[in-house]
């Protein structure tokens, strides 16, 4: 399902799969959710629970188009030690995004902006861009966010002056 982004939208075909795991090592999450990522699933996430007799668990959670479903069944039966998986469908409503730059004391750096019915609602700077700055400045990262932050609410500011 290939969508354009700069558009507000609604899917209504997604499958959210849940599967808890109870006997796995955590540390593999981050590497099976990097698997389903490159297997095409839109969203990955876990949630801690506790399961039958006391037992810690988690629930593996993703997001995913119907047709690609066979792959991410495999990669949730042979990485994980899951015995079974839920199904559940989904509609998802993605609100348009467009990417901004914005100059700081580091250069140009980026900005996901997401708008709802045309109003700017959400903007985050990019986690990877921001993350090098503070590596390469040795700053803290939390000094680039805010920067970049503050020079987004600046160019907006001025933009609708």
């Amino acid at each position: 399902m290939s969508f354009n982004h700069r558009e507000e939208h609604v899917d209504d075909g997604m499958l959210l799969i849940q599967a808890n795991l109870d006997d796995m090592n955590p540390e593999w999450v981050s590497y099976i959710m990097d698997k389903l990522f490159d297997a095409g699933a839109n969203d990955v996430f876990v949630v801690p629970i506790i399961m039958k007799r006391g037992r810690p668990g988690i629930m593996l959670n993703v997001l995913v188009e119907g047709e690609r479903l066979s792959v991410i069944e495999d990669v949730i039966f042979g990485e994980t030690t899951t015995l079974g998986i839920r199904y559940m469908h989904a509609s998802c409503h993605r609100l348009a995004r467009e990417f901004e730059q914005v100059q700081t004391k580091w250069g140009m750096l980026t900005v996901k902006v997401g708008y709802h019915q045309g109003k700017l609602v959400q903007f985050a700077p990019e986690f990877k861009e921001c993350e090098q700055v503070a590596k390469e400045h040795r700053v803290p990262l939390k000094m680039v966010y805010e920067e970049v932050r503050l020079q987004f609410m600046q160019q907006h500011k001025n933009a609708s002056s």
